[in-house]
């Protein structure tokens, strides 16, 4: 398993982004899965799903060490089980990614870029956010919109954000990568957040990271 970018945003900061090459049974060769997790695998009944579970804990090895562990909250939410990093993690077709951090909230995105993104793309914008017209970077400026959503989501844990009533990116030209501005605002919360997004290959990633609060 290669990888194929690892980033450090600052000294406790990092992103690792892996491809997935190897088949399933050299994955479960890289993991040392926990009772939890071996609980989590066998629910899953495609290779395909297995493969990404196994990519995830593979990658967070490679990151933290093989004795490093995710939980999960009631909202499905990751965490590291020891409390050392926050933690966020995204994977699509064959590509996985962690983003860690010692002392900030994290939340990250990507997705395999499909020209039919179009055809739902009422499914996650409001009607303040605005997509450029220019039809060959249309679908890119969609995914950025949905991956920086996505991001935002993970970041708040919070239950009952609306993706398309609670969450507006701010309107920005689209490029081969940026920064962004965005928000999330109902009756519980109401925060604004800085993104990064670039393109790698056909996926477009986006992250934003923030201090943590006590």
């Amino acid at each position: 398993m290669g990888c194929i970018t690892k980033h450090y945003l600052n000294k406790e900061t990092v992103i690792g982004v892996w491809k997935i090459e190897e088949d399933l049974e050299t994955l479960l060769t890289m993991v040392d899965m926990s009772r939890e997790d071996r609980n989590r695998y066998e629910i899953f009944r495609s290779n395909s799903r297995k493969m990404e579970f196994l990519s995830v804990r593979a990658l967070l090895a490679e990151m933290l060490g093989r004795e490093a562990r995710i939980v999960y909250n009631k909202n499905n939410k990751p965490f590291i089980k020891d409390g050392s990093h926050f933690i966020s993690i995204s994977h699509s077709n064959k590509l996985t990614a962690i983003l860690i951090s010692k002392d900030e909230r994290v939340g990250i995105d990507l997705e395999y870029m499909r020209v039919n993104i179009n055809a739902f793309a009422s499914k996650f914008l409001n009607k303040g956010e605005k997509i450029t017209r220019r039809w060959a970077d249309r679908t890119y400026h969609l995914y950025i919109h949905w991956c920086a959503k996505e991001a935002m989501y993970k970041i708040c844990d919070k239950e009952g954000i609306n993706i398309v009533n609670d969450i507006t990116i701010e309107p920005f030209e689209v490029k081969e990568a940026g920064e962004i501005k965005g928000t999330v605002k109902n009756e519980r919360i109401n925060d604004r957040f800085t993104l990064f997004y670039s393109r790698y290959d056909n996926y477009t990633i986006v992250w934003t990271k923030k201090k943590h609060e006590n």
